[in-house]
C-alpha cells in the first residue's frame, strides 16, 4: 500500500472542485472538425464496424444516446469475454493503446479520444494488426465514465493530456478534482490512474489535485523538485527562479511506449513527469 508523501517544506497547495452548473460546461478540448485524408475514410469506412463503440446519439456528434451504460454485461456483449478493462483517455494517433493491446492480448482496452482523425488513425493500426480486444469511444471522458458502472476499470491512463498553457485556461485540464471523482468511481479497489505529462506547470497542477485526496494515495517514490507558483505561456521562463519543493513521482511506467509525441518533447529538452495514483 502507498504512503503520503509530504513535501520537505510543507506544501499544501490544492485545487477546489467547482461544482456550479457552469463549471459543469468546461471542456478539456475544443470543438473543432479534424482534416481526413483518403486513407483515413477508408480507415474508417473497414474498421468502424469493428472497432468503434455504439455510443453516441449518431455519427456527427459527440453526445452519448440516452440510457447507455457500460457496465460489465455491455463489456461482455461487446468483447465477447470477461477481463480487466484498461482505459486510456485521449489517445491520439493511438501508438501507446495499441502497442498495449498488442502486447496484452488478455486485457481490454478502450481508447477514449474526441477527434475523429485520431480515432480513425487508432482504428487502422488496430485492424492491420488483426487486435480483438481493442474498442474506441469517440466521446468526452468526463461524460463518458459518468455512464460507467462501479469498479468496471483496472487502470485509466492519462498520457500527455493538452497542457492548456495560458494561466487563464488553467481551468480546462482534465485533471481537475471532478474528473478525478469519476475516475475513482469506475476504478477497482488498489487500481491505478496512470498519468504522464512534459509541462512542468502541469506536473504542479496534478499534485495540486491529487495529493491530497483521501480517496487516492500516490504510489511514487521518485523524489522531484517543482516550483511551487503557476506560471503560464510566456511565463514559464520565471520558473528557476520560483521557490520550489519536493514532491513524488513514479519512476517511468513500462507500459507506455515512446510516442512521437513524447519524443518530440524529449529532444526539446523537457522532462517527463509520471504519475501513479492507487485507488483506496
Amino acid at each position: 500500500m502507498c504512503k503520503p508523501f509530504r513535501s520537505a517544506v510543507g506544501y499544501t497547495g490544492t485545487v477546489e472542485e467547482n461544482t456550479s452548473s457552469h463549471s459543469r460546461q468546461v471542456l478539456s478540448f475544443v470543438r473543432r472538425s479534424g482534416h481526413f485524408d483518403e486513407r483515413l475514410k477508408r480507415a474508417w469506412s473497414r474498421y468502424a464496424p469493428e472497432y468503434l463503440l455504439d455510443v453516441n446519439v449518431n455519427p456527427n456528434s459527440l453526445d452519448l444516446r440516452s440510457g447507455l451504460s457500460l457496465d460489465p454485461t455491455f463489456i461482455a456483449d461487446v468483447w465477447k469475454r470477461s477481463a480487466p478493462l484498461i482505459v486510456e483517455v485521449g489517445t491520439g494517433q493511438g501508438e501507446n493503446v495499441v502497442a498495449a493491446a498488442q502486447a496484452h492480448p488478455d486485457v481490454n482496452f478502450l481508447a477514449v479520444e474526441v477527434y475523429g482523425p485520431g480515432v480513425a488513425h487508432t482504428m487502422l493500426m488496430a485492424g492491420k494488426l488483426g487486435l480483438a480486444n481493442l474498442r474506441i469511444a469517440q466521446a468526452n471522458a468526463p461524460e463518458l465514465f459518468e455512464t460507467c458502472a462501479p469498479d468496471i476499470a483496472e487502470e485509466v491512463w492519462t498520457f500527455f493530456p493538452d497542457p492548456w498553457p495560458k494561466m487563464r485556461h488553467h481551468k480546462r485540464r482534465i485533471v481537475q478534482p471532478a474528473f478525478a471523482k469519476e475516475v475513482h468511481a469506475i476504478l477497482r479497489p488498489g487500481g491505478a490512474w496512470r498519468i504522464a505529462t512534459d509541462i512542468e506547470d502541469y506536473a504542479l497542477h496534478i499534485h495540486e489535485v491529487m495529493d491530497s485526496r483521501d480517496d487516492f494515495c500516490n504510489a511514487g517514490d521518485l523524489v522531484v523538485s517543482l516550483p511551487v507558483e503557476h506560471v503560464g505561456k510566456g511565463t514559464a521562463d520565471r520558473a528557476d527562479a520560483l521557490h520550489h519543493a519536493d514532491f513524488a513521482e513514479s519512476q517511468r511506467f513500462d507500459g507506455r511506449v515512446v510516442t512521437n509525441f513524447e519524443r518530440k518533447g524529449m529532444e526539446a529538452g523537457r522532462v517527463i513527469h509520471d504519475f501513479e495514483y492507487r485507488a483506496l
